[in-house]
Order: structure tokens, then C-alpha cells, then sequence
């Protein structure tokens, strides 16, 4: 001491020496004791945490290695890691007195036990507690503990009625799963502090890993090359594809949700070990599960996979936010990666079917009119398919939103827009589905001229666009193209109508006279009778078998032919048809001579079983002709 305090001369008097010595002695007493004082804590933190250590040492005896720690007794688990942090402080210590004394070697000694004992207990909270840290015990103790603080039950601040009540206000499955996050973040702690993380990350990794790879084993996710999927039939790839849209789900918010949770919690000490540890676990099972959709998107694919195409690309851009939000780390950013890259191919795949359901409805190559001028097969194929595609509007809008329709003559507004409409611009989805109906429309003028009868043909085209009014109306398509849009083509519908009418029953109508108020002689008369009869019973057969399979269209036409032909035919009845009798001299018994029995003549001739069905006679009849 006195070589550092001091720098002594052999020339210094006797008398300087002497009077110099008490004040070396004065002021080297305090720090030597001070030294000793330290050094004393030190060796009797190291004799406390020996006694503690060693009695827990996993070679120490066979009790030891059965018996848990923190299960026996949790208190003590308390003092074993602050003898550990104590054993630490004391190493640190006797390393700056000297580095090569006994007592670090001794220290060095015990720490290895402590470690070897909290790696055993490591291991065992997370393999005895497989079932209690379940994906949805570790959620629902993240919302708990977002609403309060997540302090360990072993932080030093933890009073000893909390380590005694530990978890006794929630369930009993729910306190183990806290008692066991808890204790393994202390442990996590503690090992990763002394220098020991290494050995604490491996069994973590290993035993959440296969915890993880079993769970989407037994979701049914499986890892499939494109060769496989391209040789399944389509009912096998359906079947995969939806146990993936509900694997997928319960992955994303519960699986991963959960692990990330649980790394987060154990490993909050350190953002690194935090970071690898999730990204071992998930990085190479979330790309298996999101390269699935790419991989169906890339099989050939025709207009009647589009639904399930849509599906998978709706969950994962339902899913993206917790996507982003769980695979945030840099080393798991292949897993973002992976998804992005699933819905561009999905939204390709889209694009091709949507183009691929144009060309099919263009190239129909049907020559058979349908039977009574009926609704076509192609329409309600055409309508129901478009009908289910707006139902998907919302994600097909993003899917089409930067491809515009390529046709010669742009689409009006007009066409499927409201007129005064404050919304924004017509969505692409609503110009896209609009011309898809459009090319229907026009593909069914073309098979309108299939039939030899005008009106028979005009009864076609009232019919088939009825029924895409009625579609459009009853669906969201009403809601994307408008109600100007049903406006307009409803008001169609009643202009077909109306030609079939005057094609139809013009015969009929010009039977009779013109001009009713004029004078004919009883021969022209009854010449008119005969040609009325003649010429609606060849309407009757004719139209027999023609059908209105709409009721509200039929009964407005059967009104709208009523209200035409039965003012004129009566008028003509009561003016010629008492003349026609007392020319005949006697009432006439045969009530075919009768026009207007033979206007009601044959109602139930042929009463059809489908009310849908309906011929033209009968409808004219139940009008009360």
C-alpha cells in the first residue's frame, strides 16, 4: 500500500518519516477496509449460493434429478435465482482481484450446476406444459396481460403474497399457463444474463418447433410440389383447397399468433434471441402454408375454379394484416414474401378466367332454339356466375383495378350508372361485370333470329332479359351497375313484350272490322265471326307451347293482350251478334256457331302441370274473354 499511496527516498530525514506514518496509516484504513468488507459479502454470497446450488445439482443425487424446482417449491426457486445473480456479481469480483484465484475457479464450478439445473427445468416446464401452452391459452393471457403488468413472479419487487396467490383469479388451466410463461422467462433471463443463452434458445427451439410442425400437421397442411397438384383431379384439389382456407385461419390468428406471444414474453431481454427463436420456429412452415395458393394459381384453370381461386385470395387479403403484424422481422420477411407472391399469381390467374369466361359466352356455339321461346341455358349459366362474381366485388375490384377493359366502343356511364349520381366514378368491377352482360345480351340477339316465328323470337328475347333484370335486381349486381341500368333494361323487356303482342295477335285484332261504327251486312258479319274464330284458333295452336316463365311478365302481358282484344271483340258482339241470330231466325244451340264460346274454347284443353309453362290461350282466357 504504501508504494501506491506513497513514493518514499532513502534521503527523506528519520524525523519526515515519522511524522509522515500516521497519515499513511489514516488514510489507507478505510479502504482497506472497505476492500475487506467486499471481499467478505462476496465470499459469503458465494457460501449462500453454494449451499443452495449444490443442493439442487442434477448429479448430486437422485432426488435431484426427479424432483423439479419450481414445482417443489416456489420460494425456493425464488432464492436459487438470486443466489445465481449473486454468483454472478461475486465472479465479476473476484475476476478483478485476481483471475486465476480458487475461489473464481469455485465460482465457475457452481455456476456450470446452476445452469445445467435451469436448463433441466427449462426443459421440463416446456415439455410438461405442451397442453397448457396451447396456442389459445397463450392468446388469451396476452390479452390479460396487455391490461396489466407482465412481471415475473420471480422480478425482485414481487412481494411474497404474490408468488403465494400466483394466478388464483383466473382458471385453473389459465394459471398454469401464466405460471409456466412466467417461470420460463425467468429462466430465460437469468441463463441469458450469466452468459448461458445459447444452451436456453436450443431447447427452446427444438421443442416449440415440432410443437408447431405437428399442429400443421394435424391441420392438414401439407408441403406439395406443383407436379402433385397438377395431376390431382379438381374434386381432390377442392377438397385441399378448402381445409386450407380453414387451416389457414387458425395458423395465421391462433398458431403464430400465439408462438409469436410466447417468444416475445420469454425473450423480451433480448430483441435478437427474441427474433431467432420465432424465425426458426415459423420462417419455414409460414412458406409452406402460403406457397400452397401460389401453386394452385399456376395449374390450369377454367371459369368454373374462379370461385375458389377468389377464395383464396380473399383469406389471405383478409389475413394480411396479422400477416405483416406476426412475420414482421427482417428474417421472417420470406413468409411476407410468399404471400404477396400468392396473390399476384392468384390475381393473374383471375384475370385469365375472367377473360377466358368472355370468349366462352362470345364462341357458344348452341343452333337449338330453346323450346317456347324460354330462358337459354347460356343465360342463366351466364347470370348466376355473374351473380356470384359481385358477390365478390370488393376483392375483385383490387384484382382488376390497374387492368381496363380493352373493347372498341367504351361503355357509357349511362349504361350502368344512376343519372345524378353524387358517387365517385363507375369502379372498374362495375364496368367489367356491365360488359360481361352486355356480351350475354348480344350473344342472345343472335340466337333470337334462330327462330322462324317473329314474335315467337320476341317473346325469347322478353324472356331472357327479364331474367337478367330480375338477377340484377335480387343481388349486388344492383348495387354496381345501378338502378338506372334496371331502369333502362326493364323498360326493354316491356318493348320486346310489346312486339310479341303486335306480332302475335295482330291477325286476331284485324279480323274484326276497323272502323266499328260503320254498317257491314249480316254475311260480311258472320264472315268476320268465322275469320275471328279461324285466325285465333291458329294463334291458340301456334302458341300452345310457348312459355312466359315469369309470373309478374305474364300476367302484365295476359292484361296488356286482354285490355287490346276484348273491348273490340265485345264491341263487335253486341252490335252483330243478336243480328247474326235473328238472321238465323231461331237461338243458335251449337256453341261453336257462338264466338265468344269459341273465344273461351279449349282454357282447359291442355292445363300444364309447371304453372311456369303457361301457353298464350290460356293466358288470354283467365282474363275473362
Amino acid at each position: 500500500m504504501r508504494t501506491v499511496f506513497f513514493s518514499s527516498s532513502k534521503q527523506s530525514s528519520p524525523s519526515h518519516s515519522r511524522a509522515s506514518s500516521p497519515l499513511r496509516s489514516a488514510a489507507a484504513s478505510p479502504l482497506t477496509h472497505h476492500h475487506t468488507f467486499t471481499a467478505s459479502m462476496m465470499e459469503e454470497n458465494l457460501e449462500i449460493a453454494e449451499a443452495i446450488i449444490t443442493k439442487w445439482d442434477v448429479e448430486a443425487s437422485t432426488y435431484s434429478k426427479v424432483a423439479s424446482l419450481f414445482a417443489e417449491d416456489r420460494r425456493e426457486a425464488k432464492e436459487f435465482l438470486r443466489s445465481v445473480k449473486e454468483l454472478q456479481n461475486a465472479m465479476h469480483f473476484f475476476l478483478s482481484e485476481n483471475s486465476s484465484s480458487e475461489k473464481l475457479i469455485g465460482a465457475q464450478n457452481l455456476m456450470q450446476i446452476a445452469m445445467k439445473r435451469l436448463e433441466k427445468e427449462f426443459y421440463q416446464i416446456l415439455s410438461t406444459n405442451r397442453n397448457d401452452l396451447d396456442p389459445e391459452s397463450v392468446s388469451s393471457r396476452s390479452s390479460r396481460a396487455s391490461a396489466r403488468s407482465s412481471t415475473s413472479d420471480f422480478e425482485d419487487d414481487a412481494s411474497e403474497d404474490e408468488l403465494q396467490v400466483a394466478g388464483n383469479s383466473i382458471s385453473e388451466v389459465e394459471s398454469v399457463s401464466e405460471i409456466a410463461m412466467s417461470d420460463l422467462k425467468a429462466i430465460a433471463n437469468c441463463m441469458i444474463s450469466s452468459g448461458y443463452g445459447k444452451e436456453c434458445v436450443k431447447i427452446y427451439k427444438i421443442i416449440r418447433k415440432s410443437i408447431v410442425d405437428e399442429s400443421l400437421y394435424y391441420l392438414g397442411v401439407e408441403r406439395l410440389s406443383h407436379a402433385q397438384i397438377q395431376k390431382m383431379d379438381w374434386d381432390v384439389l377442392q377438397l385441399k383447397i378448402k381445409n386450407w382456407l380453414n387451416a389457414a385461419k387458425i395458423a395465421v390468428k391462433t398458431l403464430f399468433h400465439s408462438e409469436r406471444i410466447l417468444c416475445d414474453h420469454i425473450f423480451s431481454v433480448s430483441e435478437k434471441i427474441k427474433e431467432s427463436c420465432f424465425a426458426e420456429i415459423s420462417k419455414e412452415n409460414g412458406i409452406t402454408l402460403f406457397a400452397f395458393p401460389e401453386l394452385v394459381a399456376k395449374c390450369k384453370n377454367s371459369p368454373e375454379k374462379m370461385f375458389r381461386i377468389l377464395d383464396l385470395y380473399e383469406s389471405i387479403a383478409d389475413l394480411w394484416a396479422e400477416i405483416e403484424s406476426i412475420f414482421s422481422f427482417e428474417s421472417t420477411s420470406a413468409v411476407r414474401s410468399q404471400a404477396v407472391a400468392s396473390l399476384v399469381k392468384l390475381g393473374e390467374a383471375v384475370r385469365i378466367m375472367l377473360s377466358d369466361f368472355e370468349t366462352a359466352i362470345q364462341k357458344d356455339s348452341s343452333k337449338s332454339p330453346v323450346p317456347g321461346g324460354g330462358v337459354h341455358p347460356l343465360t342463366r349459366y351466364v347470370m348466376n356466375y355473374v351473380v356470384f362474381l359481385a358477390d365478390y366485388s370488393g376483392i375483385l375490384s383490387d384484382i382488376v383495378a390497374d387492368w381496363p377493359l380493352s373493347v372498341q366502343s367504351p361503355l357509357p356511364e349511362s349504361y350502368f350508372s344512376s343519372p345524378g349520381s353524387d358517387d365517385s366514378p363507375t369502379s372498374p368491377i362495375s364496368i367489367r361485370l356491365a360488359w360481361l352482360i352486355l356480351v350475354l345480351l348480344c350473344k342472345l340477339d343472335g340466337k333470337a333470329q334462330l327462330y322462324k316465328d317473329v314474335s315467337l323470337s320476341y317473346l325469347f328475347l322478353a324472356n331472357n332479359l327479364n331474367y337478367v333484370v330480375s338477377k340484377v335486381g335480387t343481388s349486388n349486381l344492383k348495387l354496381l351497375l345501378g338502378d338506372d341500368w334496371l331502369m333502362k333494361h326493364g323498360t326493354k323487356v316491356r318493348q320486346y313484350a310489346a312486339n310479341y303482342e303486335r306480332m302475335g295477335w295482330s291477325k286476331v285484332m284485324s279480323s274484326l272490322p276497323e272502323n266499328l261504327a260503320a254498317n257491314i251486312s249480316p254475311e260480311a258479319a258472320k264472315e268476320c265471326f268465322k275469320k275471328f274464330n279461324s285466325t285465333f284458333e291458329e294463334a291458340y295452336r301456334k302458341q300452345t307451347s310457348w312459355i312466359i316463365t315469369d309470373p309478374k311478365l305474364r300476367d302484365e302481358i295476359k292484361i296488356s293482350v286482354a285490355k287490346k282484344l276484348v273491348p273490340l271483340y265485345q264491341e263487335f258482339y253486341e252490335k252483330y251478334g243478336m243480328l247474326f241470330r235473328r238472321d238465323v231466325g231461331v237461338e243458335s244451340k251449337n256453341k261453336e256457331e257462338n264466338p265468344k264460346i269459341v273465344i273461351n274454347m279449349g282454357v282447359e284443353k291442355k292445363r300444364r302441370e309447371d304453372e311456369s309453362n303457361v301457353d298464350m290461350s290460356r293466358t288470354i282466357s283467365q282474363t275473362g274473354i
